[in-house]
């Protein structure tokens, strides 16, 4: 893992680590039943939910088009190691669980392997940890924000650098925060999840917590 990496400025990502930023509300992060859909309306899908399972673990829980397209299939459900090279698994382990732990912001860049019908394609990753509404520190909210084409096959990404940044609680009670009214909840596990870019819509539906989350994105 490395510092003092300069990562160019990304929209959707400015706009995930915007919305996280504004959630926190002087704490060190925000919960996740605060987290609603309609607050990166123009990130969504580039953005997904992951949970740890266990120490090196994560899987996706909620997931926008992009990683689905990069796979070329629904991807909730799936470890989130699945994304990426074998030789870049641990690496990405110990970010995840250092995101969660320490805890800390991370910001990744990525490439891609290349071979035919895979040409080159570069990507910054940004995870954020999320609190759970019994206080553990199991969930992140990640962005995915690509240079290049996907291809005719999923790809696999290689980690080429990242930074952690530590996270900082700005008033002495962070962490005992109580959900904000009027916040519409977020479920983890939606029956069904949608992510619509023009008239392009790719939905899945499994699963077995409460089936009422639905992700729309209309009229880019």
């Amino acid at each position: 893992m490395s510092g003092g990496v300069e990562f160019l400025s990304v929209p959707v990502l400015s706009q995930v680590e915007g919305y996280w930023d504004a959630l926190r509300e002087g704490r060190d992060m925000p919960l996740r039943s605060e987290v609603d859909p309609r607050g990166i309306q123009g990130a969504l899908a580039h953005a997904f939910i992951l949970e740890r399972i266990a120490p090196g673990m994560t899987r996706i829980r909620v997931a926008g088009s992009v990683l689905n397209n990069v796979m070329g299939m629904e991807v909730r459900g799936m470890p989130f190691s699945a994304l990426f090279t074998v030789g870049a698994r641990k690496q990405l382990a110990a970010l995840c669980d250092r995101v969660l732990t320490t805890p800390a912001r991370a910001r990744i860049a990525l490439s891609a392997e290349t071979g035919f019908g895979r040409g080159p394609l570069d990507g910054q990753l940004l995870l954020l940890p999320l609190r759970s509404d019994l206080g553990d520190i199991s969930r992140m909210i990640g962005c995915l924000s690509l240079q290049g084409m996907v291809g005719t096959t999923s790809r696999r990404f290689d980690i080429v650098h990242s930074t952690l940044t530590p996270l900082g609680a700005l008033r002495p009670d962070a962490g005992m925060h109580t959900p904000a009214p009027h916040r519409a909840p977020v479920d983890d596990a939606p029956s069904r999840t949608a992510v619509t870019t023009g008239t392009a819509e790719e939905s899945g539906g499994h699963g077995s917590e409460r089936p009422y989350l639905r992700l729309v994105v209309t009229g880019e």
